[in-house]
C-alpha cells in the first residue's frame, strides 16, 4: 500500500520534470549473511528528492511532507545548509509548493 507521502512524492516528481532533472533518494539497512548490521545511502536528514534545475543547473533538494508531516531537526539542518550553499531547498507539502520553489 502506498502512503500519502509516497503518492505526493510521485506526483511532485512528475510535475517538476519540465523544470528539473529530479531523483528520489533511496536508503536502506540490513544484515550481511554473517549477521553484521549495515546501513546504506545518504546521511540522516538528506532530502527525499534531489537533482538540478534545467534552466541554470542549480541544485535542488525537496523534502516531501504531507500537510501534517513534521520536519525532523536533521532535515531542517540539511535544508538550511543547502540553502546557505546557494541551492534551491525546501519543504514541499503539495505539487504547487514544489513548482513555486523551483521557479523562484
Amino acid at each position: 500500500m502506498m502512503t500519502k507521502e509516497h503518492r505526493l512524492m510521485l506526483e511532485i516528481m512528475a510535475a517538476v520534470s519540465p523544470y528539473c532533472v529530479i531523483f528520489r533518494t533511496n536508503v536502506g539497512r540490513g544484515f550481511t549473511p554473517d549477521g553484521r548490521y549495515f546501513s546504506t545511502g545518504v546521511p540522516k536528514g538528506y532530502s527525499d528528492l534531489n537533482g538540478h534545475r534545467k534552466s541554470d543547473g542549480k541544485a535542488v533538494y525537496l523534502e516531501i511532507k504531507t500537510k501534517s508531516g513534521r520536519v525532523s531537526p536533521e532535515q531542517k539542518h540539511f535544508l538550511e545548509a543547502m540553502q546557505s550553499s546557494g541551492a534551491i531547498a525546501g519543504v514541499c507539502r503539495s505539487v504547487e509548493d514544489a513548482i513555486n520553489l523551483i521557479k523562484s
